[in-house]
Protein backbone atom coordinates (compact mmCIF):
# COMPACT_ATOMS: atom_id res chain seq x y z
CA UNK A 1 0.00 0.00 0.00
CA UNK A 2 1.59 3.59 -0.94
CA UNK A 3 1.65 5.47 2.01
CA UNK A 4 -1.00 8.72 1.94
CA UNK A 5 1.48 10.82 3.74
CA UNK A 6 5.46 10.58 2.28
CA UNK A 7 8.19 13.07 3.05
CA UNK A 8 12.25 12.64 2.82
CA UNK A 9 14.19 14.77 4.70
CA UNK A 10 11.59 17.72 4.72
CA UNK A 11 13.14 20.74 6.24
CA UNK A 12 11.68 24.34 6.24
CA UNK A 13 13.65 27.59 7.50
CA UNK A 14 12.97 30.74 8.48
CA UNK A 15 16.25 32.53 8.34
CA UNK A 16 18.15 31.16 10.99
CA UNK A 17 15.51 29.22 12.29
CA UNK A 18 14.98 25.63 11.40
CA UNK A 19 11.30 24.64 12.21
CA UNK A 20 11.28 21.65 10.71
CA UNK A 21 14.49 19.73 9.89
CA UNK A 22 14.79 16.62 7.81
CA UNK A 23 11.56 15.19 8.26
CA UNK A 24 11.32 11.51 7.22
CA UNK A 25 8.02 10.22 7.77
CA UNK A 26 5.04 7.87 6.11
CA UNK A 27 1.52 7.64 7.40
CA UNK A 28 -0.90 4.74 5.60
CA UNK A 29 -4.27 5.37 4.66
CA UNK A 30 -6.91 4.85 7.17
CA UNK A 31 -4.89 5.27 10.23
CA UNK A 32 -4.92 7.81 13.10
CA UNK A 33 -1.19 8.94 13.18
CA UNK A 34 -0.51 11.62 16.50
CA UNK A 35 2.12 14.22 15.96
CA UNK A 36 3.19 15.44 19.36
CA UNK A 37 5.36 18.05 20.26
CA UNK A 38 5.60 21.24 22.66
CA UNK A 39 4.57 24.76 21.45
CA UNK A 40 7.18 25.36 18.79
CA UNK A 41 8.39 21.68 18.05
CA UNK A 42 7.62 22.54 14.25
CA UNK A 43 3.77 20.57 14.22
CA UNK A 44 2.24 23.26 12.47
CA UNK A 45 4.91 24.39 9.78
CA UNK A 46 5.08 20.57 9.01
CA UNK A 47 0.77 20.90 8.07
CA UNK A 48 1.41 23.77 6.04
CA UNK A 49 4.38 22.21 4.39
CA UNK A 50 1.86 18.97 3.38
CA UNK A 51 -0.69 20.86 2.05
CA UNK A 52 1.07 23.22 0.03
CA UNK A 53 0.80 26.02 2.31
CA UNK A 54 4.45 26.97 3.09
CA UNK A 55 7.02 25.73 0.40
CA UNK A 56 9.91 23.36 2.07
CA UNK A 57 13.66 24.49 2.22
CA UNK A 58 14.67 21.42 1.34
CA UNK A 59 14.15 17.45 1.01
CA UNK A 60 10.44 16.40 -0.56
CA UNK A 61 6.97 15.40 0.39
CA UNK A 62 4.28 13.42 -1.45
CA UNK A 63 0.67 13.40 -0.05
CA UNK A 64 -2.36 11.19 -2.06
CA UNK A 65 -0.01 10.72 -4.46
CA UNK A 66 0.73 14.94 -5.21
CA UNK A 67 3.84 17.38 -4.15
CA UNK A 68 2.45 19.65 -2.06
CA UNK A 69 4.69 22.37 -3.57
CA UNK A 70 3.84 21.83 -7.23
CA UNK A 71 0.15 20.59 -6.58
CA UNK A 72 -1.01 22.23 -3.39
CA UNK A 73 -4.43 22.82 -4.85
CA UNK A 74 -4.70 19.33 -5.87
CA UNK A 75 -4.32 18.32 -2.21
CA UNK A 76 -6.28 20.80 -0.60
CA UNK A 77 -9.49 19.94 -2.62
CA UNK A 78 -8.70 15.73 -1.12
CA UNK A 79 -7.38 17.23 2.64
CA UNK A 80 -9.63 18.81 5.48
CA UNK A 81 -7.61 21.36 7.87
CA UNK A 82 -9.11 22.10 11.19
CA UNK A 83 -6.83 24.29 12.65
CA UNK A 84 -6.30 25.24 17.09
CA UNK A 85 -8.51 28.54 16.34
CA UNK A 86 -11.09 28.08 13.32
CA UNK A 87 -11.95 31.15 12.15
CA UNK A 88 -15.89 30.90 11.74
CA UNK A 89 -18.29 33.64 10.48
CA UNK A 90 -20.30 34.44 13.78
CA UNK A 91 -22.23 36.40 12.27
CA UNK A 92 -24.14 34.04 10.23
CA UNK A 93 -26.11 30.78 10.84
CA UNK A 94 -24.15 27.33 10.94
CA UNK A 95 -26.00 26.66 7.57
CA UNK A 96 -25.21 29.90 6.07
CA UNK A 97 -21.83 29.31 7.04
CA UNK A 98 -21.31 25.63 5.48
CA UNK A 99 -23.35 26.87 2.50
CA UNK A 100 -20.67 29.27 1.77
CA UNK A 101 -17.70 27.00 2.43
CA UNK A 102 -19.43 24.72 -0.12
CA UNK A 103 -18.93 27.35 -2.35
CA UNK A 104 -15.54 27.76 -1.64
CA UNK A 105 -14.55 24.34 -2.11
CA UNK A 106 -16.80 23.55 -5.33
CA UNK A 107 -18.54 21.13 -3.76
CA UNK A 108 -21.36 20.55 -7.10
CA UNK A 109 -24.71 22.74 -6.39
CA UNK A 110 -27.07 19.55 -7.29
CA UNK A 111 -25.12 18.13 -3.51
CA UNK A 112 -24.51 20.90 -1.73
CA UNK A 113 -27.72 21.19 0.19
CA UNK A 114 -27.86 17.46 0.87
CA UNK A 115 -23.79 17.67 2.07
CA UNK A 116 -24.87 20.22 4.38
CA UNK A 117 -28.10 19.35 5.85
CA UNK A 118 -26.35 15.78 6.08
CA UNK A 119 -23.42 17.37 8.11
CA UNK A 120 -25.40 19.24 10.49
CA UNK A 121 -27.69 16.15 11.23
CA UNK A 122 -24.11 14.12 11.89
CA UNK A 123 -23.02 16.99 14.20
CA UNK A 124 -25.96 17.67 16.10
CA UNK A 125 -26.40 21.11 15.00
CA UNK A 126 -29.69 20.49 13.05
CA UNK A 127 -31.84 21.98 15.71
CA UNK A 128 -29.73 25.00 15.82
CA UNK A 129 -28.99 25.24 12.46
CA UNK A 130 -30.74 28.70 11.98
CA UNK A 131 -29.31 30.30 14.77
CA UNK A 132 -26.39 32.83 14.72
CA UNK A 133 -22.64 30.61 15.26
CA UNK A 134 -21.73 33.83 17.83
CA UNK A 135 -24.00 32.30 19.99
CA UNK A 136 -22.69 28.35 20.10
CA UNK A 137 -20.80 26.86 22.85
CA UNK A 138 -16.85 26.28 22.40
CA UNK A 139 -18.13 22.81 21.79
CA UNK A 140 -20.67 23.39 19.61
CA UNK A 141 -18.02 25.67 17.32
CA UNK A 142 -15.69 22.75 17.36
CA UNK A 143 -18.55 20.41 15.59
CA UNK A 144 -19.29 23.17 13.65
CA UNK A 145 -15.37 23.71 12.20
CA UNK A 146 -15.28 19.76 12.10
CA UNK A 147 -17.80 19.62 10.05
CA UNK A 148 -16.99 22.43 7.68
CA UNK A 149 -13.32 20.38 7.15
CA UNK A 150 -15.53 17.33 6.25
CA UNK A 151 -17.75 19.78 3.67
CA UNK A 152 -15.76 18.40 0.25
CA UNK A 153 -15.47 14.57 1.38
CA UNK A 154 -12.12 14.50 2.12
CA UNK A 155 -9.79 11.50 2.06
CA UNK A 156 -7.10 12.98 4.91
CA UNK A 157 -7.90 14.97 7.85
CA UNK A 158 -5.36 17.49 9.55
CA UNK A 159 -6.49 18.26 12.88
CA UNK A 160 -4.64 20.46 15.46
CA UNK A 161 -5.76 20.91 18.88
CA UNK A 162 -9.53 19.29 17.78
CA UNK A 163 -10.50 18.97 21.76
CA UNK A 164 -8.47 22.09 23.28
CA UNK A 165 -10.58 23.96 25.72
CA UNK A 166 -13.70 21.52 25.04
CA UNK A 167 -15.34 20.12 28.42
CA UNK A 168 -15.14 16.21 28.41
CA UNK A 169 -18.79 15.58 27.48
CA UNK A 170 -18.02 17.68 24.19
CA UNK A 171 -14.11 16.14 24.08
CA UNK A 172 -15.65 13.17 24.35
CA UNK A 173 -18.17 13.88 21.13
CA UNK A 174 -14.92 14.70 19.15
CA UNK A 175 -13.28 11.56 20.33
CA UNK A 176 -16.08 8.83 18.98
CA UNK A 177 -16.40 10.83 15.96
CA UNK A 178 -12.59 10.76 15.11
CA UNK A 179 -12.89 7.21 15.65
CA UNK A 180 -15.60 6.46 13.40
CA UNK A 181 -13.65 8.93 11.00
CA UNK A 182 -10.98 6.48 10.66
CA UNK A 183 -12.14 3.01 11.24
CA UNK A 184 -15.91 3.13 9.65
CA UNK A 185 -15.09 6.08 6.77
CA UNK A 186 -11.60 4.65 6.21
CA UNK A 187 -10.52 8.27 6.24
CA UNK A 188 -6.68 9.11 7.60
CA UNK A 189 -6.40 11.26 10.52
CA UNK A 190 -3.26 13.55 11.11
CA UNK A 191 -3.55 14.27 14.62
CA UNK A 192 -1.91 17.48 16.22
CA UNK A 193 -1.99 17.29 19.71
CA UNK A 194 -0.59 17.91 23.55
CA UNK A 195 -3.37 16.12 25.17
CA UNK A 196 -1.23 12.52 25.77
CA UNK A 197 -4.01 10.59 27.36
CA UNK A 198 -6.32 11.65 23.95
CA UNK A 199 -3.32 10.51 21.65
CA UNK A 200 -2.98 7.50 23.38
CA UNK A 201 -6.54 6.35 23.45
CA UNK A 202 -6.77 7.54 19.34
CA UNK A 203 -3.82 6.75 17.79
CA UNK A 204 -2.54 3.73 15.69
CA UNK A 205 1.18 5.12 15.91
CA UNK A 206 2.57 8.69 17.12
CA UNK A 207 5.55 10.65 16.13
CA UNK A 208 7.17 12.52 18.93
CA UNK A 209 8.69 15.91 17.56
CA UNK A 210 11.58 18.05 19.31
CA UNK A 211 12.72 21.10 18.07
CA UNK A 212 11.70 20.51 14.79
CA UNK A 213 13.23 17.07 14.42
CA UNK A 214 11.35 13.85 14.53
CA UNK A 215 13.07 12.02 17.45
CA UNK A 216 10.38 9.15 18.03
CA UNK A 217 7.95 7.36 15.47
CA UNK A 218 6.03 4.28 15.99
CA UNK A 219 3.17 2.44 18.08
CA UNK A 220 3.13 3.08 22.40
CA UNK A 221 4.60 -0.50 23.10
CA UNK A 222 7.46 0.32 20.44
CA UNK A 223 8.39 3.80 21.61
CA UNK A 224 8.32 2.26 25.24
CA UNK A 225 10.74 0.09 24.45
CA UNK A 226 13.16 2.80 22.19
CA UNK A 227 12.72 4.85 25.42
CA UNK A 228 14.04 1.97 27.77
CA UNK A 229 11.02 2.01 29.93
CA UNK A 230 9.91 -1.56 30.99
CA UNK A 231 6.33 -3.42 31.76
CA UNK A 232 5.10 -2.25 35.52
CA UNK A 233 3.27 -5.48 36.73
CA UNK A 234 0.20 -6.17 39.60
CA UNK A 235 0.64 -9.80 41.16
CA UNK A 236 -2.36 -10.46 43.45
CA UNK A 237 -1.60 -13.75 46.05
CA UNK A 238 -2.53 -15.26 49.33
CA UNK A 239 -1.80 -12.61 51.87
CA UNK A 240 0.03 -14.62 53.79
CA UNK A 241 2.13 -15.97 50.91
CA UNK A 242 3.09 -12.41 50.16
CA UNK A 243 6.29 -12.33 52.22
CA UNK A 244 7.55 -14.92 50.60
CA UNK A 245 6.40 -14.24 46.94
CA UNK A 246 8.41 -10.67 47.62
CA UNK A 247 11.82 -12.72 48.98
CA UNK A 248 11.64 -15.33 46.17
CA UNK A 249 11.02 -12.65 43.34
CA UNK A 250 14.36 -10.55 45.22
CA UNK A 251 16.42 -13.63 44.91
CA UNK A 252 15.82 -14.47 41.63
CA UNK A 253 15.14 -11.30 39.77
CA UNK A 254 17.21 -9.03 41.78
CA UNK A 255 17.11 -6.52 38.62
CA UNK A 256 13.06 -6.60 39.37
CA UNK A 257 11.79 -3.60 42.33
CA UNK A 258 9.17 -5.55 44.71
CA UNK A 259 7.08 -4.30 46.58
CA UNK A 260 3.79 -5.52 48.18
CA UNK A 261 0.66 -4.61 50.68
CA UNK A 262 -2.29 -6.88 51.70
CA UNK A 263 -1.47 -9.39 49.06
CA UNK A 264 -0.39 -7.33 46.04
CA UNK A 265 3.05 -7.54 44.56
CA UNK A 266 3.83 -4.27 42.27
CA UNK A 267 6.92 -5.04 40.32
CA UNK A 268 9.11 -2.69 37.98
CA UNK A 269 11.73 -3.24 35.76
CA UNK A 270 10.65 -5.89 34.18
CA UNK A 271 9.75 -6.62 30.68
CA UNK A 272 6.67 -8.56 28.75
CA UNK A 273 9.10 -11.47 27.64
CA UNK A 274 10.41 -12.00 31.29
CA UNK A 275 6.67 -12.56 32.43
CA UNK A 276 6.23 -16.31 31.94
CA UNK A 277 9.31 -16.98 33.41
CA UNK A 278 8.92 -15.53 36.73
CA UNK A 279 4.44 -16.30 37.13
CA UNK A 280 6.72 -20.00 36.69
CA UNK A 281 9.29 -19.22 39.63
CA UNK A 282 5.82 -18.16 42.08
CA UNK A 283 3.77 -20.91 40.77
CA UNK A 284 6.87 -23.86 41.53
CA UNK A 285 7.06 -22.27 45.05
CA UNK A 286 3.85 -22.91 45.94
CA UNK A 287 2.54 -19.37 45.87
CA UNK A 288 -1.19 -19.17 45.59
CA UNK A 289 -1.70 -16.44 42.20
CA UNK A 290 -4.55 -15.18 41.61
CA UNK A 291 -4.68 -11.90 39.06
CA UNK A 292 -1.85 -11.10 37.02
CA UNK A 293 -1.89 -7.89 35.49
CA UNK A 294 0.80 -6.04 33.61
CA UNK A 295 0.51 -2.23 32.56
CA UNK A 296 2.59 -0.44 29.92
CA UNK A 297 3.81 2.38 30.39
CA UNK A 298 1.75 5.33 29.18
CA UNK A 299 2.42 7.39 26.31
CA UNK A 300 3.13 10.03 29.09
CA UNK A 301 5.48 8.22 30.43
CA UNK A 302 6.90 7.65 26.88
CA UNK A 303 7.05 11.57 25.74
CA UNK A 304 8.80 12.64 29.07
CA UNK A 305 11.54 9.69 28.34
CA UNK A 306 12.34 10.46 25.13
CA UNK A 307 12.37 14.38 25.93
CA UNK A 308 14.69 14.05 28.97
CA UNK A 309 16.42 11.38 26.61
CA UNK A 310 16.40 14.33 23.97
CA UNK A 311 18.10 16.85 26.51
CA UNK A 312 20.74 14.52 27.77
CA UNK A 313 21.76 13.71 24.37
Amino acid sequence: MTPVIQTSTLTRSFGANTAVQSLTLEVDQGEVFGFLGHNGAGKTTTIRLLNGVLAPSGGSAEVLGFSPHTDGPSIRQRTGVLTETPALDERLSARDNLSIYADLFNVPPAAKRQRVEDLLQQFDLSDRAREKVGGYSKGMKQRMALARALLHDPELLFLDEPTAGLDPVAARQVHDLILHLSRDEGRTIFLCTHNLPEAQRLCDRVGVMEHGRLIAVGKTSELAQAAGLSVRLEIDVAQDDASRADALLREMFPQIKVSFTAGQLFLTGTRYESIPGLIAVLAGAGIRLYRVSPQEATLEDIYFALHEKEAAS
